[in-house]
């Protein structure tokens, strides 16, 4: 029976550590998108992982393989190859797409939400759970008719 057991469990070590390598995320940036010259591309690197896809909207372009991250790849590229600075070019996909696309969104008015919503939210789960909490202390007083003597019988 032992035996058994140790089949079992060494299935699905071998399943697990198979999932792990099959399922790790690779960079989806193609080897035509790279520049030529690697301080360029190490830049665009970086500044590609700041940027969000906007399909995908939970990865990086640099690791998303969605045709449109691929398009903003090669724009950021672009600038960088044209001179720009790490802000300009930026800069460019967030005038084209909005503050969607940054990562970490800045923090003015037409971001405020984005930054705040999970303190209301926090602050209305914290509401909703010692609400009946404060309400039972409420209701546990004795009634005004009952003297301190009958409230300690009882």
């Amino acid at each position: 029976m032992r035996h058994a057991y140790r089949a079992i469990w060494a299935r699905l070590c071998f399943g697990a550590i198979l999932a792990i390598l099959v399922c790790t995320p690779a960079p989806a940036v193609l080897p035509s998108e790279k520049l030529s010259d690697p301080a360029l591309e190490a830049r665009a690197s970086e500044l590609s992982k700041r940027l969000r896809c906007v399909v995908c909207q939970n990865q990086s372009i640099d690791d998303s393989a969605a045709p449109i991250a691929g398009d903003m790849r090669v724009l950021l590229r672009e600038r960088i190859a044209a001179g720009a600075t790490d802000e300009e070019a930026v800069g460019y996909l967030v005038e084209r797409y909005g503050n969607f696309v940054l990562l970490k969104p800045p923090f003015q008015p037409d971001t405020w939400f984005l930054w705040l919503a999970p303190f209301g939210i926090l602050l209305i789960a914290s509401v909703a759970m010692f609400a009946p909490l404060i309400g039972r202390k409420a209701n546990a007083r004795p009634a005004a008719g009952i003297d301190e003597e009958e409230s300690a019988l009882s």
